[in-house]
């Protein structure tokens, strides 16, 4: 008897195996046993030929499949996305995502793309991405153009076209030789795409400086327009202030040419003056400048003080040798700067200056003292002048 149900068993078993075999290698083939990472999409569309099962994909390596596909009820697409684990740590946290194909009619795919300023932190588990486009299909141009033709007139645009025919017609050799003007120009003009091009890559930072002093600019134009219609406004005023002016340069015109002899004359005669001035300038200031302090500073006093002493003689005032001359000059020194003046530190001695315009009190070589030495100077020098002469001196010997 169990000789009768061996075989049997056997070929159950042998079925069980197979089918074990199947499930398992269908199983592999699908994925069921691959540990993924959740990842979602959110996308405006999935597009047509978007299943599950569609391949993710970055730099043409793919690193994932689409488990499912879940449309939301504002519009848009919800994708759940399975990542290779061992894809993650290669995947930046701020990837791009497009839905697209290889071909228009093709099966969509998920396509991450690496962006420019990839983050330090990588792709995690259960993290929401935003899709940024969907390829074009062929059904949305289909609908644009089926837009398109609803909103136009078919006799309009019979109208349109019979125009264009008729605009055409006779003129196909002038549009033939206008192709060819059209290529010789091109060919022209094709050496200098280099130089077109570099300059518009250089007129780029010109172009970028403009937009950034477009605001100034623009002020600058509202000001102007501002002042424009200021003078507008106000151009009865301004004719009056012209006519101001006008007049006041017609009386200045008479008052200067009426007396321009009066006034070349009274130039003529300041000019000696101003040049003395000028040539004395410096002892001017120095005097001037010494005049400052002591009318700044405050009275700390009443009355008069007198510093008085008893000093050596000098030699007495002779004739005619130390009278004064007449437009004498000291050759124009500056005593001031020499001489540490207008400010003039304590206890300052100022220096004798000797100069050939009045009397020399040591012409002689004495420092000072007088002695009754009439004759021994008329020895050793010869005659000397006498006194002054004045009206009781009159005929009297000098």
């Amino acid at each position: 008897m169990n000789k009768n149900y061996t075989r049997p068993l056997a070929g159950l078993g042998l079925v069980v195996v197979v089918i074990a075999i199947l499930a398992l290698s269908i199983g592999l083939f699908a994925g069921k046993f691959t540990e993924t990472v959740p990842v979602t999409v959110i996308s405006n569309r999935a597009g047509l030929v978007m299943n599950p099962d569609a391949k993710v994909k970055m730099r043409g390596v793919q690193v994932g499949t689409v488990e499912s596909i879940e449309y939301r009820p504002d519009g848009t697409a919800a994708l759940k996305l399975g990542i290779d684990p061992s894809q993650m740590h290669l995947i930046p946290a701020n990837v791009g995502v497009e839905i697209t194909s290889s071909t228009v009619f093709g099966a969509k795919f998920v396509q991450l793309d690496a962006p420019e300023d990839p983050s330090p932190e990588t792709l995690r588990g259960h993290q929401v991405l935003q899709g940024e486009q969907v390829t074009v299909e062929i059904n949305t141009v289909f609908q644009q153009l089926v837009n398109v033709l609803d909103a136009v007139d078919p006799a309009k645009l019979n109208e349109t076209l019979g125009a264009i025919a008729k605009a055409f017609d006779g003129r196909g050799e002038k549009l033939g030789q206008t192709a060819v003007d059209l290529n010789a120009l091109l060919a022209k003009l094709e050496p200098s795409l280099p130089t077109l091009a570099h300059e518009i890559q250089t007129a780029v930072p010109a172009f970028t400086a403009y937009a950034d002093a477009s605001p100034d600019l623009l002020q600058i134009l509202q000001s102007t327009t501002d002042f424009g219609n200021t003078i507008v406004d106000q151009q009865r005023n301004l004719d009056r202030m012209l006519l101001s002016v006008t007049g006041l340069a017609q009386s200045g015109n008479d008052v200067i040419g009426g007396n321009r002899k009066a006034l070349t004359d009274t130039l003529h005669v300041l000019l000696p003056t101003t040049d003395l001035v000028s040539r004395y300038r410096k002892s001017l200031w120095c005097g001037l400048g010494g005049l400052i302090p002591f009318a700044k500073s405050n009275p700390q006093f009443a009355g008069i003080i007198t510093s008085s002493g008893i000093t050596l003689g000098v030699e007495r005032y002779r004739y005619p040798g130390d009278l004064p001359k007449v437009a004498a000059s000291t050759g124009g020194r500056d005593y001031c700067q020499e001489l540490g003046l207008p400010e003039v530190p304590p206890e300052f001695v100022t220096p004798l200056i000797i100069s050939d315009i009045g009397t020399n009190p040591t012409q002689y070589g004495n420092g000072g003292i007088l002695l009754n030495s009439e004759g021994l100077k008329n020895w050793l020098f010869g005659p000397l002048d006498g006194p002054p002469r004045n009206t009781a001196q009159v005929g009297m010997p000098g």
